[in-house]
């Protein structure tokens, strides 16, 4: 497992965002899903704090799985990833348009979010050995 170390800590968030399309328009279907998962991992690298490590679409939603800092809310990134992808994409295909009338974006408003990472188990069992090892410092073992 590799841990991140960023100023005055370390540490290793997993997350899994889910984003639909407003009116849950099946509009990434084809080039378009592939244009938006570029879009995506470019935004890793323009922000290298935030790692893409997966990015899928279905027609109407796209899975991403990041790694982001503590410092940097989800909500933050989330808003972030819809700004830069959604006026890209009504940009890159007119025909969007037609779909979202008005100035609007292509992203419903809210979104699905969840952490992935260590078990509860995994942690409880690491802060019940504490301090009952020789070393000082109990294991996490995965």
């Amino acid at each position: 497992m590799d841990y991140n170390k960023q100023g005055h800590s370390v540490y290793y968030t997993r997350y899994h965002l889910v984003m639909s399309t407003k009116y849950r328009r099946k509009i990434l279907r084809d080039g378009f899903g592939q244009y938006l998962k570029n879009m995506i991992i470019g935004i890793g690298k323009q922000s290298p704090e935030i790692e893409i490590i997966e990015v899928n679409t279905d027609v109407d939603h796209v899975h991403i799985l990041l790694s982001i800092p503590p410092k940097i809310s989800v909500s933050e990134v989330v808003k972030m990833v819809k700004a830069k992808t959604g006026l890209a994409m009504r940009r890159k295909f007119p025909f969007l348009d037609k779909v979202y009338w008005g100035t609007g974006g292509i992203w419903s408003i809210g979104y699905f979010v969840s952490t992935v990472g260590i078990t509860e188990e995994t942690i409880r069992k690491y802060v019940q050995m504490q301090g009952k090892e020789d070393s000082g410092q109990a294991k996490l073992e995965f």
